[in-house]
């Protein structure tokens, strides 16, 4: 039966999320969608927190569970006695949806909860819950296109609650990576560019070493005047994306090069300084370090935003946000307008550097909510 949650975020939290999937109920794409009340979502995120504190033979679990009936599931394994719904089992089949993609599905019926099997491909307005380590949590949902990253709706970390605003002001001033990890794009060839984007981003991420990655536009040399000469790790132009070979490669095999590819730049800004690619996708340089351009005066204020509820823009000095990494990101993009800058830090946090026209200044976009 369903029992009042003893974690107290998540009764704090439930009727947001709840809301956030009540909307999508008209969406042409949500034919048959269940959406889960306040006190289903609050159930379900009570009993994967409460999870995440467990331990399986010495192993911190990573569970991603789904809110999905049987019948519309894809690719799934129906168990033939069905598990109750608690943080024990939980752990226990926790090592069979360690790999991306594969979620345990979790149901109601009546009053009670229960695990009836795993699912490889869910609905995309169906509620997802993520364990990423102890006591952390994302709540999400598929993209409406069923490609690319999930999209997160909050984040819990303890008694810290991050609830995404795609409404957020400063959206319509962003990169477009971000209005895709915010689900607001349609998918299409130009989309296909903002993805490339993400998993470099999530590659960078990866690694936990910190990294900078500066994307430039192509047949374009003014980058240079902000780097370093000579640069120790420049290469012959290298382009990411895997050739087309006529038709020849499959889709499958067209992604699984792609993701090589991906995680193999990923690799390279693993080494100090920074990752230069072009928007096209071609790899310039790695290992280069920035440095304000002779055209160009040192950045000396910049604003940031998190794409959450109740956040606040900051207007921070740029000696304030953060280390080395972030300044010569920022001193690269005030120099190169027409530029991107992306930082990953050691903590996990990310950080993504445009120009606003708007503003006439440099914009931080803390995107890391975004990217779990």
């Amino acid at each position: 039966m369903i029992s009042e949650p003893t974690y107290l975020a998540a009764k704090m939290v439930s009727h947001r999320i709840a809301a956030h999937f009540s909307k999508q109920v008209n969406a042409p794409e949500a034919e048959h969608v269940h959406v889960p009340d306040t006190p289903v979502i609050e159930s379900l995120i009570d009993t994967a927190f409460w999870a995440s504190l467990r331990r399986e033979e010495g192993y911190e679990p990573k569970i991603s569970l789904a809110f999905v009936p049987p019948d519309m599931a894809g690719n799934s394994l129906i168990f033939s006695y069905q598990q109750r719904f608690t943080p024990y089992n939980l752990v226990k089949l926790s090592p069979a949806v360690v790999q991306p993609g594969i979620h345990l599905g979790v149901w109601l019926e009546g009053d009670n909860f229960h695990i009836w099997g795993t699912a490889h491909d869910v609905p995309p307005h169906c509620m997802v819950v993520e364990v990423v380590e102890a006591g952390l949590l994302v709540v999400k949902q598929k993209h409406h296109d069923g490609t690319g990253k999930f999209i997160n709706v909050a984040v819990l970390k303890g008694n810290q609650i991050k609830v995404i605003d795609d409404n957020h002001w400063g959206l319509m001033d962003c990169p477009g990576m971000l209005s895709a990890l915010l689900g607001l794009s349609n998918s299409s060839s130009a989309d296909r560019s903002e993805n490339i984007l993400i998993q470099l981003a999530l590659a960078m991420r990866s690694h936990g070493r910190g990294a900078l990655l500066l994307v430039v536009p192509p047949n374009s040399s003014a980058w240079l005047h902000s780097i370093v000469k000579p640069i120790n790790y420049l290469v012959e132009p290298h382009m990411m994306l895997p050739p087309d070979d006529g038709g020849m490669l499959s889709g499958y095999s067209y992604l699984d090069t792609l993701r090589k590819m991906i995680r193999a730049v990923g690799g390279y800004s693993a080494i100090d300084g920074a990752t230069v690619v072009t928007q096209d996708h071609c790899l310039l340089a790695f290992g280069a370090k920035v440095a304000r351009s002779p055209h160009s005066l040192p950045v000396t204020q910049l604003m940031i935003t998190e794409p959450v509820e109740e956040s606040v823009v900051q207007l921070l000095d740029a000696t304030n946000i953060g280390g080395t990494r972030h300044l010569a990101a920022a001193q690269f993009v005030h120099d190169q307008h027409d530029a991107l800058a992306m930082v990953a830090s050691q903590d996990g946090t990310f950080t993504v550097f445009v120009w606003s026209e708007k503003q006439q200044m440099v914009h931080g976009h803390r995107i890391d909510t975004l990217l779990m």
